[in-house]
């Protein structure tokens, strides 16, 4: 079962959860303008020292800019989170962004690549479009990722966190609609959205994805009580790995 943390930005953060047993150790690249920073690219040499997987996202698309980060920072993996509408609703953003995937896969043949599928929240998920959609990445991709997409009947493409993309929602997808894809998929899939220590093994047993990611609910909490962006709470970090390795020795 891999075990990915997200928000990961600088080598002691690095440090601690690869100490922890974390797998797939995941950093953002929040600008195209400003997206050289040593410090994470220090992250990213760190945690392949440490025979760990460094995924990286890119929070944008244009691919002169992205050649030029995969670069700089050379991750194990680049990992694609832009939302994607149904094939029926809009087919250009996918064919544009199947190109952009494809032109990384192949300038770039020894860097894999994450793909988010966006799945919306319990009883708000569509089965047949999500995997519409996986099957247009499927061959191009080596992960996917499931996340959770915010809409309602009034507003069906939602508000995003950032927005253009998915994920940071702190609450949980679809899992029937999660199963479903991991059932049909080819290639291994990764259950996101709202994980914690306190509902990853739930979210194992009703979807039996390859792996677990968490990002806002290991984070530290502020002032507010709300989940701090870039900052990881480790007490919490460690007991989500410690949840699931001991469901994986329990089915041994």
């Amino acid at each position: 079962m891999i075990v990915q943390i997200y928000e990961i930005q600088n080598p002691t953060e690095a440090e601690a959860v690869v100490a922890d047993g974390v797998d797939h150790v995941g950093s953002v690249v929040l600008s195209s303008r400003n997206w050289k920073d040593t410090a994470l690219r220090d992250t990213v040499r760190f945690v392949q020292a440490s025979g760990r997987i460094s995924s990286l996202i890119p929070l944008f698309s244009d691919l002169d800019t992205l050649r030029r980060v995969i670069d700089f920072y050379r991750p194990d993996i680049v990992h694609f989170c832009e939302i994607l509408p149904p094939p029926h609703r809009d087919r250009s953003i996918l064919s544009r962004l199947q190109a952009l995937q494809n032109t990384i896969r192949e300038d770039y043949p020894d860097i894999r690549i994450m793909r988010s599928i966006p799945i919306g929240r319990p009883g708000q998920a569509d089965d047949e479009s999500t995997l519409a959609i996986a099957a247009r990445f499927e061959a191009i991709s080596d992960f996917f990722l499931t996340d959770t997409l915010l809409s309602s009947e009034a507003n069906p493409s939602g508000v995003q966190p950032v927005e253009g993309f998915v994920g940071i929602t702190g609450k949980t997808c679809d899992w029937e609609t999660a199963r479903t894809l991991v059932k049909t998929s080819r290639i291994p899939v990764i259950l996101a959205g709202g994980l914690s220590p306190e509902n990853v093994r739930a979210g194992i047993r009703s979807v039996a994805p390859a792996g677990v990611d968490s990002c806002s609910a290991t984070n530290a909490l502020g002032p507010d009580g709300r989940p701090q962006r870039f900052k990881k709470d480790p007490d919490r970090v460690a007991a989500f790995v410690a949840r699931v390795r001991r469901l994986g020795a329990e089915a041994q």
